[in-house]
């Protein structure tokens, strides 16, 4: 007779020391550290950083951003890119004070009338590239210029300014001590990052940066997928824009100009790859968060604006190449 033995396996469970010695050695872990010893650094060169105040505020500020860059991350996973988010939000708060002050809409209904105009921007952006097949990189710098223009044109260079009271809530005010626009970026992170982790969608959108043909052939209906996450990214920065003009209490033309740049460091800096195939919204948001910090910090310690930008672009590139390091290590490379 013979003695039935269990197969044997190589794979052992990891222990607890094992768990965060990965997590701390992730893209996400090493950005976090950095941002922690960014934090402590800056908090010894102003009394005023770490005040709760002052987080709040800088909460408040990275809000639009953060919003916005939600949607770049499943962008960029994918391979692609949307470089005019910044005139989606700007044309959303033309249109928004246009229906408004000129039009005569109803408050409630310009505000709806923007989100939608930024919707459909973000379609159109989505369907040339799914349809027409125009890269994004080419189909979104012709529309970053476009959507600008058209902002500039209904504008006619006039600002909308006399928003009633209620209208600065979401924008100025708070709720339980916290800003109400952080409150909604804190859901849609939650939200979205579970649906990026957890659900088919986000499965799907790996499968397409990481090869987008095998995924078509494997039954994905990869232009409907793409096709909504640019649709997405037009109403994520639709919502950016109504937020934006209840913070500054005004509306212009050039609102949301540059804020792709950012959007896009906050990104990649959290280990989205540029490439597609890798990224969450987890680093992404690490990423936004360190630096708006970065941003408040420099300015509190009276660095200029333009050694302010030479000092995020620096973390940014010492961040993903200390990334890059530690996991060639990690695979022996």
């Amino acid at each position: 007779m013979t003695t039935l033995e269990k197969p044997k396996t190589d794979s052992q469970p990891q222990t607890f020391s094992s768990r965060i010695r990965n997590i701390l050695l992730s893209q996400e872990g090493i950005l976090f550290i950095i941002m922690v010893v960014s934090v402590l650094f800056l908090a010894t060169r102003s009394d005023v950083f770490l005040t709760p105040e002052n987080l709040l505020q800088q909460g408040r500020f990275m809000t639009e951003i953060g919003l916005i860059a939600i949607p770049m991350t499943y962008i960029i996973i994918t391979g692609g890119i949307d470089l005019s988010v910044g005139s989606i939000l700007g044309l959303t708060a033309i249109v928004l004070g246009w229906t408004w002050q000129e039009l005569g809409f109803p408050l409630p209904l310009a505000i709806l009338t923007g989100i939608i105009a930024g919707t459909i921007a973000g379609f159109v952006n989505g369907f040339f590239i799914v349809r027409v097949k125009v890269p994004p990189l080419i189909m979104t710098l012709a529309t970053l210029a476009l959507y600008r223009g058209l902002a500039e044109g209904i504008s006619q260079a006039k600002s909308a300014r006399g928003y009633p009271e209620w209208f600065f809530q979401l924008g100025q005010g708070e709720f339980l001590g916290v800003p109400t626009q952080l409150w909604l970026l804190i859901i849609s992170v939650i939200i979205f990052g579970i649906v990026l982790a957890r659900t088919q969608l986000g499965r799907a959108l790996y499968a397409i940066g990481n090869n987008e043909t095998g995924a078509r052939f494997s039954g994905l209906t990869v232009d409907r997928y793409l096709l909504f996450i640019y649709t997405f990214s037009g109403f994520m920065s639709g919502l950016a824009g109504w937020i934006f003009v209840s913070r500054v209490s005004t509306t212009r033309s050039d609102m949301g100009t540059g804020i792709e740049l950012d959007v896009i460091a906050a990104v990649v800096l959290g280990g989205t790859s540029i490439f597609g195939g890798t990224g969450s919204i987890t680093g992404t948001m690490i990423g936004v968060v360190l630096i708006q910090l970065l941003k408040n910090g420099l300015s509190l310690t009276s660095v200029t604006t333009d050694a302010q930008i030479i000092v995020i672009g620096s973390v940014l590139i010492f961040a993903i190449l200390l990334n890059n390091f530690i996991q060639n290590q990690r695979q022996g490379v």
